[in-house]
């Protein structure tokens, strides 16, 4: 819900409410009762395992991958067989499916889904309850959802709200005035827990956030990123905010010579990516992208391009363990 219908975020949803706003208010009244409509009139199906949901309420990227992925690994070292599930965005195949990296492309199941796959077993399923289902009868004993917060169609034992520090809730109205999915009342009621996503030095009340509710801080840590300090590079994205991937690379000492932003999701062309192979051999540098990205470039093109990897970083990795405690104590019951 939002992230389907915006590709990209218009500028004034991330500065303080102005007339173009004000003007949007009765569309984004009738977003909001239609969205508490349907988590009235919905029966969720209640599934034989916990369910997590790493969700947020902003439309566009928070950083929900990453987090799915950090909590995938942080179940497997506690012994949990979890499986995520995943609506598998932008992609054709309507599932439920497990998600083959080996033979499954983006266009498929989309580029989230290749990219959890490649850690956990992952279900693409654009009715996420059936995904669930399917999840469990191939053995899963927590089922994880990578998105589906807004989704009443499915019972959840705990939601975390993934939320990007540095753009918090944009100016706090729900769409088309802003980007919240719902308001922030009513998703913050819903959920567990915040992750604060590259929280260095920020005030969690400055965000307007329940001061009840926990917040865990994480921060996204370049791998091996060091390498790149003094490289010439031509940076491309096709990410929620391409500028952060182009910032990142500016901490790490690489010298950027060009940066190429594209839409989230953005599906890779071969002469596209030729374009961008021979503007950075003009440059004498190298073409660089995310993660996210390279599962959308053509395969026979993507040895030519150098990948940054990021993972999560807990600022207390004692306080994910506490908070997810009574979800897994439920499996050993």
């Amino acid at each position: 819900m939002g992230a389907s219908l915006i590709r990209a975020a218009p500028g004034f949803w991330a500065r303080p409410p102005g007339l173009l706003s004000a003007l949007l208010l009765p569309v984004s009244a009738g977003w909001g009762a239609a969205g508490r409509l349907r988590q009235a009139l919905t029966h969720p199906y209640c599934p034989p395992v916990p369910v997590i949901c790493v969700g947020n309420l902003v439309a566009g990227g928070a950083g929900k991958t990453p987090i799915a992925l950090a909590l995938a690994a942080h179940l497997f070292s506690h012994g949990v067989a979890v499986h995520i599930v995943t609506r598998g965005y932008r992609g054709r195949l309507a599932g439920p499916l497990r998600v083959d990296p080996l033979r499954h492309d983006a266009a498929a199941v989309g580029d989230e889904a290749l990219l959890l796959a490649a850690r956990a077993p992952c279900w693409v399923a654009s009715d996420r309850a059936v995904g669930v289902r399917a999840a469990v009868s191939a053995g899963a004993e927590m089922a994880l959802l990578d998105d589906g917060f807004q989704n009443p169609g499915i019972a959840k034992n705990l939601s975390l709200l993934v939320v990007d520090a540095c753009y918090g809730f944009g100016n706090g109205r729900v769409i088309p005035a802003g980007p919240l999915r719902e308001s922030l009342a009513r998703g913050l009621a819903r959920a567990a827990a915040v992750v604060l996503l590259g929280a260095e030095g920020q005030d969690d009340d400055a965000l307007g956030m329940n001061a009840a509710l926990p917040v865990l801080h994480a921060t996204l840590r370049p791998v091996a990123g060091e390498r790149l300090a003094g490289k010439r590079l031509l940076a491309f994205a096709g990410i929620g905010r391409p500028e952060k991937f182009f910032a990142t690379l500016q901490t790490l000492g690489a010298e950027l010579v060009g940066t190429r932003p594209f839409p989230d999701h953005h599906p890779y062309g071969t002469a596209e990516i030729d374009r961008l192979l021979r503007a950075a051999d003009q440059a004498q540098a190298h073409l660089i992208t995310t993660a996210k990205d390279i599962v959308r470039v053509p395969a026979a093109m993507r040895p030519a391009i150098d990948v940054l990897e990021v993972e999560i970083q807990w600022a207390d990795p004692d306080a994910l363990t506490e908070l997810l405690g009574p979800v897994t104590g439920r499996l050993s019951s």
